[in-house]
């Protein structure tokens, strides 16, 4: 992705003057996940869809121009507090956004409908498609345009290297682990059958940066699975995430009949974290991994104090 400066002319309403001159202000292009160019004149409007994209502003000392988030928008809990919910990110409504006048959208890669995403861009408001790649250089790649969207070099500078610090602590940390546990992450049931993460999936990829296997690597995505495949793969840990009425409980599991089968089981071994800090591959993820690393190998907690996550300390804002 890339960056450029285009001379824009200001809107008249906030058009500056110098002794009957008027003042012209370096509009900002940007290449986004569609590989489109995307050029943004006044980002003091934004509607921010994607919790990742949420924190990265307020991290880069935005949030006074937030004009609205998404319901997956958790951290900092002020977001939701503070700003107008527009919704779920994958069922978003066009009025809904553009109800709240906005000069700017940052939007996760797979934001939707399809309709929705159609009307915004008719409506010609600048919208910017952030990748969703869960990866650590995924969460950099993030951070880096939506710095460069904001034309924040500095601090979008501050925060990667801080983020950077925190992944290096990360693997000095998952180096310890001798003997990877498999795990398995069920995000539902449906009809009796558990919804499990294969690979290509944030679940996936929290479960490798924790120093651990996923137990179900033989497909991408999230899919309903068999009884067998279940008790095949084996699982040492069952993992979900916690959202609330809808939350997998470990009585659920382990009273299944295949999960009844599994070493996890036999410890009653089940993790619940909250889903945005486990799977929203934002600022906090390396501190994430590094509490699911502690939970899967107790034994690692003494080393895991060492490791003080510099994206929660550092002060990106100025």
């Amino acid at each position: 992705m890339t960056t450029r400066r285009t001379r824009m002319l200001l809107p008249a309403a906030v058009a500056l003057t110098l002794a009957g001159n008027v003042v012209f202000a370096a509009g900002i292009t940007v290449q986004d996940a569609r590989k489109r160019d995307v050029t943004i004149d006044d980002p003091a409007r934004i509607v921010s869809i994607g919790g990742a994209i949420t924190e990265i502003l307020y991290a880069l000392g935005f949030d006074d121009r937030l004009a609205g988030v998404d319901a997956t928008s958790l951290f900092p809990p002020a977001a939701l507090r503070d700003k107008p919910n527009v919704g779920y990110w994958r069922q978003l409504s066009a009025e809904g956004v553009l109800g709240l006048n906005p000069s700017l959208v940052l939007a996760m890669q797979g934001s939707g409908p399809k309709e929705t995403i159609e009307v915004l861009e008719a409506a010609r408001v600048p919208l910017v498609m952030v990748p969703d790649t869960f990866s650590e250089r995924g969460i950099l790649d993030k951070i880096a345009l939506v710095g460069r969207t904001m034309d924040a070099g500095q601090r979008t500078e501050c925060l990667s290297k801080a983020v950077a610090s925190d992944l290096a602590q990360l693997s000095t940390l998952r180096s310890k682990v001798t003997r990877p546990i498999r795990v398995m992450f069920v995000i539902s049931f449906l009809n009796g059958r558990a919804v499990v993460a294969g690979t290509n999936t944030a679940a996936n990829e929290i479960i490798r940066l924790a120093g651990a296997v996923n137990a179900t690597d033989g497909y991408e995505g999230y899919k309903p699975v068999s009884d067998e495949a279940i008790v095949t793969a084996r699982p040492d840990v069952v993992l979900s995430i916690a959202r609330g009425k809808d939350s997998v409980e470990a009585e659920t599991v382990f009273s299944h009949p295949a999960f009844a089968m599994t070493p996890a089981a036999e410890k009653r071994a089940f993790i619940s974290m909250e889903g945005l800090y486990l799977l929203g591959f934002g600022p906090r993820t390396a501190a994430a991994a590094r509490d699911l690393a502690v939970r899967l190998y107790p034994e690692l907690a003494p080393e895991a104090e060492k490791f003080k996550p510099a994206a929660l300390s550092t002060d990106c804002r100025k």
